[in-house]
């Protein structure tokens, strides 16, 4: 039996909400407390310990301050490859209130899950 198109663009919807709100979602799980690791303070990371290796007399200092370049190097690189936080926010917000209805998701288990309740008053959820 062949599905209708309100019915396709309503599967179709569902996916598009369930994608925006599992991103922002992910994205929380990653944040971590503390001041926002940007990448202008990745970059200035790095300098700084580029000027400090190139002044390192000790040889077991340099091979840490090498490693500490290499890990910020990726950090930012993974940071310039990712969405940010604002973007999959804009996305939770758009798609939170009719998900939560269809799904009959409350208010405390977004709270549970880490959602700020700022961005669920954006999102229209209510308690």
């Amino acid at each position: 039996m062949a599905m209708s198109a309100k019915h396709k663009e309503a599967l179709a919807q569902g996916r598009r909400e369930a994608s925006a709100i599992k991103k922002y979602l992910g994205a929380l799980g990653r944040r971590r407390p503390g001041r926002p690791v940007t990448p202008e303070s990745l970059k200035k990371r790095v300098a700084d310990l580029s000027g400090r290796l190139s002044s390192e007399q000790d040889a077991l200092r340099a091979v840490e301050l090498r490693q500490q370049i290499i890990e910020a190097e990726k950090t930012l690189a993974e940071a310039d490859t990712a969405a940010s936080v604002d973007e999959l926010e804009k996305g939770f917000v758009e798609h939170a209130a009719s998900y939560s209805d269809r799904k009959r998701i409350s208010y405390a288990a977004w709270r549970q899950s880490g959602v700020p309740a700022q961005v669920l008053k954006k999102a229209g959820v209510r308690r």
